[in-house]
């Protein structure tokens, strides 16, 4: 009798900053990720902020990683773009933005070096517009990417064969990512504009 394939384990990641406007695009796809999915047990869900190398430990649990972050393609103000496997770290060091991103580019050699870096890498990034408007909410061009980068994500985990599913109750505020008003609807809500 064959046993069934063990479960990949995947990490869904989001990095940045969410001080620094468009910076704090991976945070809150993540966040938003999270809000709006149930997931599997082989599936972490992470807020990754700006931690560095503290994420190693992460990556070294991980398969399959997915990250969500605002990268400087060079392309038009909003638009998403999927790295995938060798070509991530490439990206992930193109054009240094901030601090945290040079740092994710350590984490994921730390990992390698280890030996331990996750087989199959995926990198959901969106064109910043606005990187310096400190306390800002994101920009509408890259807020818009949001829902699109999510649905690039479950793609990603229905390959991997666990595919997220929409959650059929709220999230409890006691299981959100961020909270003590530093989450979206409190935070970049109140700072948008009217």
């Amino acid at each position: 009798m064959l046993k069934p394939a063990k479960k990949k384990r995947i990490l869904v990641l989001g990095i940045g900053n969410i001080l620094w406007a468009d910076e704090g695009f991976g945070v809150r796809a993540v966040e938003e990720f999270h809000r709006r999915y149930a997931i599997d047990d082989n599936v972490t869900v992470l807020d990754g902020g700006t931690q560095g190398l503290y994420l190693v430990s992460f990556l070294e649990q991980a398969d399959c990683l997915i990250v969500f972050d605002a990268i400087d393609y060079g392309l038009l103000p909003g638009q998403l773009k999927l790295v995938r496997d060798d070509e991530v770290p490439k990206f992930t060091a193109a054009k240094k933005l901030s601090l945290h991103q040079t740092g994710f580019q350590d984490v994921l050699s730390a990992a390698d070096l280890l030996g331990r870096c996750p087989r199959e890498l995926a990198l959901i990034g969106c064109q910043p517009l606005d990187l310096e408007h400190w306390g800002g909410p994101l920009t509408a061009p890259v807020r818009f990417q949001i829902a699109p980068a999510i649905e690039l994500a479950c793609k990603l985990l229905a390959q991997w064969d666990s595919p997220a599913k929409p959650r059929t109750a709220p999230l409890p505020a006691s299981e959100r990512l961020l909270a003590n008003n530093i989450d979206h609807a409190n935070y970049e809500m109140r700072a948008r504009p009217v």
